[in-house]
């Protein structure tokens, strides 16, 4: 019953990720130039230039705010990320191997195999 539940949890995560990939593009789109504007503005000597930059920062940054949908769907791709590691999709259990013996005279022959190769 776990499993079904991480699954459908996916599943809703992953339709959620879907339908806000046009606000996710609009995050990272002015995510990116608030952090050039933050970058600039530290780069800049001049006062005016700290000035555009930072106003660039800030409109940015306000333009990020209003991308709510974007957060929801970070907050979704999170979510599904948490799925995949909690459930153990696609690991198969190891098949138990020949164990080796501790027996003297077969270690001795693998040995002797192994020099006169």
């Amino acid at each position: 019953m776990k499993k079904f539940g991480l699954a459908l949890l996916g599943i809703i995560a992953g339709i959620t990720i879907l339908g806000m990939l046009g606000p996710l593009g609009g995050l990272l789109f002015s995510a990116a130039i608030a952090y050039a504007g933050v970058h600039f503005y530290i780069k800049s000597d001049t006062t005016f230039a700290k000035v555009v930059w930072a106003l660039v920062a800030i409109a940015a940054a306000l333009s990020t705010i209003a991308n709510f949908p974007g957060l929801l769907g970070l907050a979704a791709i999170a979510l599904l990320v948490y799925v995949y590691k909690k459930g153990d999709w696609g690991t198969r259990k190891k098949s138990q191997t020949k164990k080796t013996s501790n027996d003297p005279f077969q270690n001795f022959e693998k040995e002797w195999h192994n020099l006169t190769k």
